[in-house]
């Protein structure tokens, strides 16, 4: 069956075999959106729980994370309206001053993984930027990463910025990265903390009311 392979294809982290299988699943007539929510985001999903059961470690997760990549590019094109209804939207970046990106992708290629819309701002993203993506783009939920201490501060400008603004009620704040802590995530007014890619997937379903 494609999508038992696919599904293990991606868990095991072969981008070659999780092409293949989704190609010969789409030739089969498998629609994308069946694809997508009966393989690959299960898939993405069980990689987070071997992630924080430590069964598996970084590497592993990001070459699963690369494979589902892979099949999404595959799939993009033969989604129809309906297939594919995101499980929310998030904005996310890297604060201003930060030019740290790695983590910050992962949590992306994982979000996407999990069936949110993700708009992913880069690096050095001062707090005007996520003031104005989330007037234009109006997300679920706003990602902050920062892996040094000396850009941590701007975190929490972004959310001043955002209450100065009078959008800070309308969306859920997310904030990430190796010096972040939760007892900071809560003195800024954070609304939750994640310290790894894989919790904080988890975490956006559990804020946003995602199941």
């Amino acid at each position: 069956m494609s999508l038992e392979k696919i599904h293990q294809a991606i868990v095991d982290g072969n981008a070659e075999i999780t092409l293949a299988e989704v190609s010969a699943a789409i030739e089969q007539g498998l629609p994308a959106g069946e694809i997508l929510h009966r393989a690959c985001i299960p898939a993405m999903t069980e990689v987070g729980r071997l992630f924080e059961a430590c069964e598996i470690f970084v590497p592993e997760m990001l070459v699963s994370a690369w494979a589902m990549q892979k099949a999404l590019e595959l799939l993009r094109p033969h989604f129809v309206e309906g297939d594919f209804k995101a499980a929310g939207k998030i904005v996310i970046g890297t604060v201003s001053g930060d030019l740290h990106d790695i983590g910050k992708n992962l949590v992306c290629i994982m979000f996407e993984g999990a069936g949110f819309e993700v708009i992913d701002l880069g690096t050095d993203v001062a707090p005007e930027t996520f003031v104005e993506s989330v007037q234009e783009n109006k997300p679920d939920l706003v990602g902050m990463s920062a892996l040094l201490t000396t850009t941590m501060p701007y975190m929490e400008k972004t959310i001043q910025a955002m209450q100065e603004a009078g959008i800070r009620e309308q969306v859920k704040i997310m904030v990430g990265g190796a010096p972040v802590t939760e007892d900071y995530a809560a003195k800024i007014g954070a609304d939750e903390y994640a310290p790894d890619a894989s919790s904080a997937t988890r975490k956006a379903r559990e804020l946003l009311g995602v199941h």
